[in-house]
């Protein structure tokens, strides 16, 4: 009996490696600083919170305390601002909500080594004739601290603060479906290549990877990104991230948020680029907020090489489960400029 035609002629072999493996290109020559020269030289620890205004700060509250997992550690409804923390997190709050007339952000806050840090980078951005919007001084949020603020290139509000006194926290249970820790912030700019150079020269941030050349990924800590900036034509929110505990955690938390008639905007999926979970939703006032894990680890600076991810479906998520973006899409078209730009925040 002769050999089948199929045995025969075609020879059995592995399937092809997954596209994480195939080689990508680099994002840039190397550069005249190395990434650990950087490292040393910045200020810059980690991420601290996001402070947005609303129109509606008792449906932001609500939204944000009883569903998305956060909970009060200063503030009311009375006093037109509310303060929120993570269990898992150290911080005094990772979001602040203001009442306001129209939605804005506020502040993008950032941790620094120590107020000798704070002093010396008020001083370097004056000289530069960067904005600066407080003076360095002590602050009386929660934690207190010592902090500056300052417009980036496109006016957004920074802040930088140093000795700013942690709460009480814990690890999460498992299955424990609320945020462990603010895990980075996306921004929309018109130039996101300037916007990337001011970050990268006044706060020492280390370029991790690029999405296309429209989306760049920008470290400060072991984290593949605090804070990423995406090419649009409105300066605005992108988006908020939130860390949680692990994949089950991850899922746990989307399958909360879609119980209480929250439909995902796009995910769940797992990106390239970070290699982390998504689930992106809006919360009351169209402010997009993400639930991720798992955000791929840096841990040494000069051996990591920064990637150029292709924009593709199966680049954009490796598991293929998420579907369209037709969603975020059209939330992101129908968002207008910050109106908070060059505008310092009352509090």
């Amino acid at each position: 009996m002769s050999e089948s035609p199929i045995t025969a002629s075609v020879p059995v072999t592995a399937p092809p490696p997954e596209f994480a493996r195939r080689p990508l290109p680099s994002a840039a020559p190397p550069p005249a600083e190395t990434p650990s020269m950087a490292a040393s030289r910045s200020p810059i620890t980690h991420l601290r919170h996001v402070g947005i205004a609303v129109p509606g700060l008792r449906a932001a509250a609500a939204f944000y305390e009883g569903i998305w997992g956060l909970y009060r550690v200063a503030g009311g409804h009375e006093d037109g601002v509310v303060f929120l923390g993570s269990v898992g997190s150290a911080e005094p709050y990772i979001v602040r909500l203001r009442q306001a007339e129209t939605k804005r952000v506020d502040v993008i806050s950032f941790g620094a080594r120590d107020a000798t840090s704070v002093d010396a980078l008020a001083e370097r951005l004056g000289r530069a004739g960067v904005r600066i919007a407080r003076e360095p001084g002590s602050l009386d949020t929660p934690g207190g601290g010592y902090g500056l603020r300052f417009f980036d290139l496109d006016g957004r509000l920074v802040e930088v603060s140093a000795d700013v006194a942690p709460k009480p926290f814990r690890s999460l249970e498992p299955g424990e479906p609320v945020p462990r820790r603010l895990s980075h912030v996306v921004v929309n700019s018109t130039d996101v290549h300037a916007t990337k150079a001011f970050y990268e020269t006044w706060l020492g941030f280390r370029l991790s990877d690029w999405l296309t050349e429209r989306m760049t990924f920008l470290r400060c800590s072991t984290d593949h990104h605090s804070l990423a900036i995406a090419q649009r034509t409105k300066v605005s929110l992108n988006h908020i991230s939130f860390e949680m505990r692990g994949v089950d955690e991850y899922l746990r938390g989307t399958g909360r948020l879609i119980r209480h008639g929250h439909r995902p905007l796009w995910g769940p999926g797992r990106h390239s680029a970070g290699d982390n979970t998504f689930s992106y939703f809006s919360d009351p006032h169209g402010n997009v907020v993400e639930y991720t894990t798992e955000l791929e680890q840096i841990l040494d600076e000069d051996a990591w090489t920064p990637r150029v991810w292709p924009g593709s479906p199966d680049y954009y998520d490796q598991w293929g489960t998420a579907g369209g973006l037709e969603d975020l899409y059209a939330l992101d078209a129908v968002t207008d400029t910050d109106s908070g730009l060059w505008t310092p925040a009352p509090l």
